[in-house]
C-alpha cells in the first residue's frame, strides 16, 4: 500500500468555450474502473446530444489502470491530452469527461489538445486535489492530571488528533503514519514518564486538504 498519494475529493465541472465549440469537463473520484465506466456511461446518457464525449481514467494501487478514448477526434488529441493532465497533476483514483459541443470552426490538433487539456485541468482543480495518507490509529490513554501536558505535545508537534473520550481516564485517538509511530511513542512516554497506555490499532486511508488538515 502506497504511504500517500493524491486524488480529487468531489464531483467537479468546469467549462470552457474556444471558436464557440463548448467543452464541459466532469471530474469524479473513483475506486474502480467499473466505477470510472458507471461515470462516463452516466455523462454519455446525460450529453446524448454532444459531437463527442471524450474520456480518460486513472486508477493505482496495486496494478495501475489508465485508460482513455478520443471518441471520433482526430487520434491524440482529445483523450491522451486528458491523460497526461491527470499525470502532470499527480493525482489517481478519478475519471475525466469532457464533453464537446461543435461550435462550427475547426480548432486544427494543437487547438484541440489545448482545449481539452486545459478544461480537464479546470475541473480536476475545482473537484479539489486532496491527499490520501495510510495512517495507523493510535490510542492514548492517561490520566486526568497529564492530559493537558501529552494533548500540548501532541498538537506542538502536529499530530493529528481524531477524537477525545472522556471517562475515567482520557482516551486520546491519534492518526500518525507508520514511519511516525515509534517516535510518537517516545514522546508520549516522555511527556507522561510512561504513566501511559498506547495502543497502536488498525491503518486506514485519511484524507488531508491542501494545508494538511484533516477531512472529516
Amino acid at each position: 500500500m502506497d504511504k500517500q498519494y493524491k486524488t480529487v475529493l468531489k464531483h467537479a465541472v468546469a467549462e470552457l468555450e474556444e471558436k464557440k465549440s463548448r467543452f464541459i469537463a466532469s471530474a469524479m473520484p473513483v475506486s474502480s474502473e467499473e466505477e470510472a465506466l458507471s461515470f462516463i456511461n452516466e455523462i454519455k446518457t446525460k450529453n446524448w446530444d454532444a459531437t463527442h464525449n471524450v474520456y480518460s481514467y486513472y486508477i493505482g494501487g496495486s496494478s495501475t489502470i489508465q485508460r482513455f478514448s478520443d471518441d471520433g477526434e482526430p487520434s491524440g488529441t482529445a483523450g491522451l491530452p486528458i491523460l497526461e493532465v491527470i499525470k502532470r497533476m499527480e493525482v489517481r483514483d478519478l475519471v475525466v469527461v469532457v464533453t464537446r459541443y461543435f461550435g462550427g470552426t475547426l480548432l486544427g490538433a494543437a487547438g484541440l489538445v489545448r482545449a481539452y487539456g486545459k478544461s480537464a485541468s479546470l475541473a480536476i482543480e475545482e473537484a479539489e486535489i486532496i491527499t490520501k495518507k495510510l495512517c495507523v490509529e493510535v490510542n492514548i490513554v492517561v490520566e486526568y492530571d497529564l492530559f493537558g501536558k501529552t494533548q500540548n505535545m501532541l498538537i506542538s508537534k502536529d499530530y493529528i488528533i481524531k477524537d477525545i473520550i472522556y471517562e475515567q481516564d482520557v482516551e486520546i485517538i491519534v492518526l500518525v503514519g507508520e514511519e511516525e509511530l515509534e517516535n510518537l511513542i517516545k514522546l508520549v512516554n516522555e511527556a507522561t514518564n510512561a504513566r501511559c497506555i498506547i495502543e497502536p490499532g488498525n491503518k486506514s486511508y485519511i484524507s488531508l486538504d491542501a494545508q494538511g488538515k484533516l477531512i472529516v
